[in-house]
C-alpha cells in the first residue's frame, strides 16, 4: 500500500478522534489506593494530609513493611494488562529529599514488568520493564526526591514512552516494546520492590493506572488529547498487514480457480428454469410479488424464500400492521380508548361504532347485516362493531396467512399457525419456513448437518447431498468447519463474502466458523437484531462530554459540541466566554502556551520547558556540567573554561595559548581554567589562584562542590585529595567514609536475599550496578559503550550490545513500513509483518526493513 494513503487513513483516524469525544471508562482504570485498602493497613503506612484532600494520602515510613495487592486484585490487573498496547501510571507524591525508593512494581518474582523508581542519590527516574523475556532499563535524569509535592504520569504506548511532570511533557522516548501478557503470579508492589528491597520515603496520592490512550489526561485534562498515539497507528500498520495476508491467500485460491478454468474453457453446461412464461438462467432471482418471496434458479431448480423484513422500531405512538399490497408490516399511528389499544383498522363498539383511521376513532355509520341464529348465539368478535353467530368462519375474512402457515379458527378471532415442520419468521406466524430436527437440533430452510453424509434442509425434510466439497490449499490443522455447513473451509476463511447480509450502518464481521452483523461506532441495533442498526443520540441521551456554554449537536454515528453565540471555544467540548489568552489578558510565561478555560486560562510550559506555566524555565536533558546555565531546551551556556553541548569539555588554555602566564612561569591546564607554576625565586609567593580567588601557600581547604576532598597549596601548586577515613574517630564524617559505617540498620541485604553489604560497598546484579549507602541499595543501569553499526544484538549471558552485520540476527531493528519484501506469491509486504511460507506450514517468516528472515519451528516439524 503506498504511504500517501497510509497517510490519508492516518489523517482520517486523527480527525476521527477530534470529534468523538474524551471519556473514562471505569472498566478500564485501577485505583491501587483503594483496590489495596490502605485505610486498614497498619504497618508502615499512615494516612496523612495530601496536596489536595478529593483523595486519600499515606506516608509510607522508613520501617519494614509489605504493601501488595491480594490474590484477587492481582488476578484483576493481569487481566486488564492482556494485550494492552497502551497503559499510563499516574501518581501525586512527595518524596523525602535525597532518598531512593520504588514507587509501583508490578513483578513475578525476580522479573519485573512495570517499575517506576525514583532516585535521589543520582537524580533520575527509572523504568524497569520486560521485552521478550530480558529485563529493560530507562534512566531518566530528573530530581524527584526534593520534599515537594510531583505529579508524576508515565505513558506507554506500544514502543513510545512519554513522561509527565507536573503537567509538563519532560521526555519522550522510542523504547523497546514492553511485555504486558503478565504471568500468573505476578503482583503489585507500592511504595515498594519486594519485602526488601526499593522502600520509598514519602507521601502517595492518587496512584492509579489506566488503560487507554492519552491516560494522562486524567492528571492534567488541559493537554492536547486529540491526536492519535503510536498505537493507534500500530494498529492501522496491523490492518494492512492483515490485508496483505488476505491478499496473498487469494493470490494463492486465484491461480488454483485459474488452473481449473482452464481445464473448462471449451464447455459450457447451464441448467436454466421456466416461471409462468419466464425463462431464467442458472443463479437468476427475481421476486414473487404475490406471495412475497425471493426466489433464485438453482441447477433447473426454483428454490424460493419469504422476503427478509426489516426489524420495526414504531414509536411509542403507533403500531406495526399489514397494509395490502406490501409484503412486510408498517407503522401506523394507534388509538386509545378508555385504556384499550387499537391499531388501525381495528373498531371499537361505544354508543357507536368507531375505527382507528390514521390515530383517530372515525365514527362509522354503515348497518350491521341480520343475523339468522337465536340472540344467545350472538358473539362480538375482537375489535369489531357487528356481531356474528357462534362458529363464524373467521379466516374466510382474514388474515392473511402464507403458504406455509394456516388459518385457526378460534371464539372470537382468527389467526395464523405455521403447518408441522415450519418456523415462523422474525416472529410473524403469518410466514414460516421449513424446519428441520436432527438429534434435538432444528435447522432452517437451506441449513446442512453433517452426519454419516451431508445433509440440507429442504421443505422440512433433510435432503441428502452428493455435491463435492471444493479442495482446500490449507493444511489439515488449519480445516475448520463452519456452522450449519459440511464442507470444511481455511483457518481465516473470509465468511462475510458469502453472507449475511448487513444493513448500511451495520458492519459484517469475521468469527472463527461463522460470520454476524455488528452495529458500528455511535449506533445501536434496532429490536436486537445488529444487521439494522440505528444512530445514537448522544446528545438525547446525555451520552456525551459537552461542558459549559457549548450545545451538543447529533450527527450520524457520532456528536459535536458547537459554542454558544457569543463564546469561544476551549478544546472539544467547552467553550469560554472571554478570550483571555488572545486579549493578552493572562500570566503565562513567554515560554508557556496559554490556553483558555470555562474559568479563565491555563498556562503549560512549552516543550524544552519545566514549570507551573506561569514561570517556565529551560530544561537540559543531560543537564549543564561545571555550573553551566540551560538557557533554551538542550541549550547551555558554559562558564568560562569550558565548552561542549553539555559543558562537558574542558578548554586546554595552555595548549591554545590562551594563558596570561608571565614568561618565567609555566602553564598548566585546570579543568575549567589554567594555572601559572612558579619555579622558585624571590619574586615567586608560592600563592595559589583558585576559584577567582587567592589561597595562600601553606593554605588547607575543603572544596565547596565535594565536601569529601581537601586541598593544601603548596609552592604555587594546589594538591587535592580525598578525606582520609579514621574509622577510630567517633566524629567522623559517615557520609565521606560510607566503609566506616558500622550500624547494622546501614548495612544492605542483597537482591537474593543471601548476602550482606557494608555501607559504600558496591556490586553487579542483573546487569546493573548497585551500591550500598546507609541502609539503602541503589542500582541503575551498567554503562555500554557506544556503538555505530547498523544492527546489534545482545548475545545470552551478556549485558552489553555487539555489532552483527545480519539483520535477522539483529533485536534493534526498529521497523521502517516504506522497506518491504516480497513474498513466495510475489505479495509486497510490510517491514515487521509475519507470515508462513508457501508449501511449508512450520517455517515462519518476517521482513525486517527488507530483508526476509525465516524461522522453523522445531515442534510444529514434530507434531506433523
Amino acid at each position: 500500500m503506498p504511504m500517501d494513503v497510509i497517510l490519508v487513513v492516518w489523517f482520517s483516524v486523527c480527525t476521527a478522534r477530534a470529534v468523538m469525544g474524551f471519556g473514562m471508562d471505569p472498566d478500564l482504570q485501577m485505583d491501587i489506593i483503594t483496590e489495596l485498602d490502605l485505610v486498614n493497613t497498619t504497618l508502615g503506612v499512615t494516612q496523612v494530609s495530601g496536596l489536595h484532600n478529593a483523595s486519600k494520602a499515606f506516608l509510607f515510613q522508613d520501617v519494614e513493611r509489605e504493601i501488595h495487592a491480594a490474590p484477587h486484585v492481582s488476578e484483576k490487573l493481569i487481566q486488564l494488562f492482556r494485550n494492552k498496547s497502551e497503559f499510563t501510571f499516574l501518581a501525586t507524591v512527595q518524596q523525602k529529599p535525597s532518598t531512593s525508593g520504588v514507587i509501583l512494581s508490578i513483578r513475578e518474582l525476580e522479573n519485573s514488568y512495570f517499575e517506576l523508581e525514583s532516585s535521589g542519590l543520582r537524580d533520575e527516574i527509572r523504568y524497569h520493564y520486560t521485552h521478550k523475556g530480558k529485563p529493560r532499563t530507562e534512566a531518566l535524569p530528573y530530581r524527584m526526591a526534593d520534599g515537594r509535592w510531583h505529579k508524576v504520569a508515565l505513558s506507554v504506548s506500544a514502543s513510545h514512552l512519554l513522561l509527565h511532570i507536573d503537567c509538563n511533557r519532560i521526555y519522550e522516548r522510542v523504547i523497546d516494546t514492553p511485555e504486558t501478557n503478565l504471568p500468573p503470579g505476578s503482583n503489585l508492589w507500592l511504595g515498594q520492590r519486594n519485602q526488601k528491597h526499593g522502600l520509598f520515603k514519602g507521601i502517595i496520592q492518587d496512584g492509579k493506572i489506566i488503560f487507554m490512550p492519552n491516560g494522562y489526561i486524567t492528571q492534567c485534562p488541559n493537554l492536547n488529547r486529540t491526536c492519535p498515539t503510536c498505537s493507534d497507528f500500530l494498529s492501522l500498520v496491523q490492518g494492512i498487514m492483515d490485508l496483505q495476508e488476505l491478499l496473498a491467500k487469494m493470490t494463492a485460491k486465484l491461480n488454483y480457480a485459474e488452473t481449473r478454468l482452464s481445464q473448462l474453457e471449451n464447455c459450457h453446461c447451464e441448467k436454466t428454469c421456466q416461471v409462468s412464461g419466464l425463462l431464467y438462467r442458472d443463479q437468476d432471482s427475481w421476486v414473487d410479488g404475490d406471495h412475497c418471496r425471493n426466489c433464485t434458479c438453482k441447477s433447473g431448480a426454483v428454490e424460493c424464500r419469504r422476503m427478509s423484513c426489516p426489524p420495526l422500531n414504531c414509536s411509542p405512538d403507533s403500531l406495526p400492521v399489514h397494509v395490502a399490497g406490501q409484503c412486510c408490516k408498517v407503522c401506523r399511528p394507534k388509538c386509545i380508548y378508555g385504556g384499550k389499544v387499537l391499531a388501525e383498522g381495528q373498531r371499537i363498539l361505544t354508543k357507536s361504532c368507531r375505527e382507528c383511521r390514521g390515530g383517530v376513532l372515525v365514527k362509522i355509520t354503515e348497518a350491521c347485516p341480520p343475523l339468522n341464529c337465536s340472540d344467545k348465539d350472538h358473539i362480538l368478535p375482537e375489535n369489531q362493531c357487528c356481531s356474528v353467530c357462534r362458529g363464524h368462519n373467521f379466516c374466510a375474512e382474514g388474515p392473511k396467512c402464507g403458504e406455509n402457515s394456516e388459518c385457526k379458527n378460534w371464539n372470537t378471532k382468527a389467526t395464523c399457525e405455521c403447518k408441522n415442520g415450519y418456523i415462523s419468521v422474525q416472529g410473524d406466524s403469518a410466514y414460516c419456513e421449513a424446519k428441520c430436527i436432527y438429534g434435538g437440533k432444528v435447522l432452517a430452510e437451506g441449513q446442512r448437518i453433517l452426519t454419516k453424509s451431508c445433509r440440507e434442509c429442504r421443505g422440512g425434510v433433510l435432503v441428502k447431498i452428493t455435491e463435492a466439497c471444493p479442495p482446500l490449499n490449507c493444511s489439515d490443522k488449519d480445516h475448520i468447519l463452519p456452522e450449519n455447513q459440511c464442507c470444511s473451509v481455511c483457518r481465516g476463511h473470509n465468511f462475510c463474502a458469502e453472507g449475511p447480509k448487513c444493513g448500511e450502518n451495520s458492519e459484517c464481521k469475521n468469527w472463527n466458523t461463522k460470520a454476524t452483523c455488528e452495529c458500528k461506532n455511535g449506533y445501536i441495533s434496532v429490536q436486537g437484531d445488529s444487521a439494522y442498526c440505528e444512530d445514537i443520540d448522544e446528545c438525547a441521551a446525555k451520552m456525551h462530554y459537552c461542558r459549559a456554554n457549548t450545545v451538543c449537536v447529533n450527527l450520524p454515528g457520532l456528536y459535536r459540541c458547537d459554542c454558544v453565540p457569543g463564546y469561544i471555544r476551549v478544546d472539544d467540548f467547552s467553550c469560554t466566554e472571554h478570550d483571555e489568552c488572545g486579549s493578552g489578558q493572562h500570566n503565562c510565561d513567554e515560554n508557556a502556551i496559554c490556553t483558555n478555560t470555562v474559568q479563565g486560562h491555563s498556562c503549560t510550559c512549552k516543550p524544552g520547558y519545566v514549570g507551573n506555566g506561569t514561570s517556565c524555565r529551560a530544561f537540559c536533558e543531560e543537564g549543564c556540567r561545571y555550573g553551566g546555565t540551560c538557557v533554551a531546551p538542550n541549550k547551555c551556556v558554559c562558564p568560562s573554561g569550558f565548552t561542549g553541548s553539555h559543558c562537558e569539555k574542558d578548554i586546554d588554555e595552555c595548549a591554545l595559548r590562551t594563558h596570561t602566564c608571565w614568561n618565567d612561569s609555566a602553564c598548566i591546564n585546570l579543568a575549567g581554567g589554567f594555572d601559572c607554576l612558579c619555579p622558585s625565586g624571590p619574586s615567586c609567593s608560592g600563592d595559589c589562584p583558585h576559584e577567582g580567588g587567592l589561597k595562600r601557600n601553606g593554605q588547607v581547604w575543603t572544596l565547596k562542590e565535594d565536601r569529601c576532598s581537601v586541598c593544601s597549596c603548596k609552592d604555587g601548586k594546589i594538591f587535592c585529595r580525598r578525606t582520609a577515613c579514621d574509622c577510630q574517630n567517633p566524629s567522623v564524617d559517615l557520609f565521606c567514609c560510607p566503609e566506616c559505617d558500622t550500624r547494622v540498620t546501614s548495612q544492605c541485604l542483597d537482591q537474593n536475599g543471601h548476602k550482606l553489604y557494608r555501607s559504600g560497598d558496591n556490586w553487579t546484579h542483573s546487569c546493573q550496578q548497585c551500591r550500598c549507602l546507609e541502609g539503602e541499595v541503589d542500582c541503575w543501569p551498567l554503562t555500554c559503550p557506544r556503538l555505530s553499526c547498523e544492527y546489534t544484538a545482545i548475545l545470552e549471558g551478556e549485558c552489553c550490545p555487539r555489532c552483527v552485520s545480519d539483520p535477522c540476527l539483529a533485536d534493534n531493528i526498529v521497523y521502517d513500513i516504506r522497506e518491504t519484501c516480497l513474498d513466495s506469491y510475489g505479495v509486497s509486504r510490510l517491514s515487521g509483518s509475519v507470515w508462513t511460507l508457501a508449501g511449508s506450514p512450520c517455517t515462519t517468516c518476517k521482513c525486517k526493513n527488507g530483508s526476509v528472515c525465516c524461522s522453523v519451528d522445531l515442534e510444529c516439524l514434530h507434531n506433523n
